[in-house]
């Protein structure tokens, strides 16, 4: 099994703050799973809101468990309600179905890992950690 170093998971964090700086996003938490879902970074912006950083998470974690950027998630959340919303509360809130998940591929395709970010709107969560993926060398998957 193919997993995101931790040296990479540094470098996608830091760029996706760096996008966030440069677009003039809201401070954001950036998160990074590695492909067993154990986190290898957490990085918040100075002025995140309180918790910011579990949402974040969860947003990694939901990419992670079915495979997908959250931004398919949410769109399956849009037909499915209430299966989205039983496999949210199966794990606990840590699955947050809306767009700022994103997995991470290796340049054969293999999944390595996630990052979520959370802090402004979704769309602008996912932007930053998709610049964040592309600046480490690695494919993102949005969903």
């Amino acid at each position: 099994m193919k997993n995101i170093e931790l040296n990479d998971a540094i470098k996608i964090a830091e760029a996706a703050i760096q996008k966030s700086k440069e677009k003039n996003l809201k401070p954001i938490s950036v998160v990074v799973l590695d492909v067993r879902g154990s986190m290898r970074v957490c990085l918040n912006q100075d002025g995140t809101s309180i918790n910011r950083h579990k949402i974040a998470h969860g947003k990694a974690n939901a990419a992670l468990l079915w495979g997908t950027g959250t931004r398919a998630i949410a769109d399956r959340a849009e037909k499915q309600a209430y299966f989205v919303n039983s496999v949210c509360n199966l794990m606990n809130g840590d699955f947050i179905p809306v767009p700022g998940g994103i997995i991470i591929k290796d340049k054969e395709d293999n999944i390595i890992g996630a990052v979520g970010i959370s802090g402004d709107l979704s769309d602008n969560d996912e932007i930053a950690g998709v610049a964040g993926i592309n600046a480490a060398g690695f494919i993102a998957d949005t969903g």
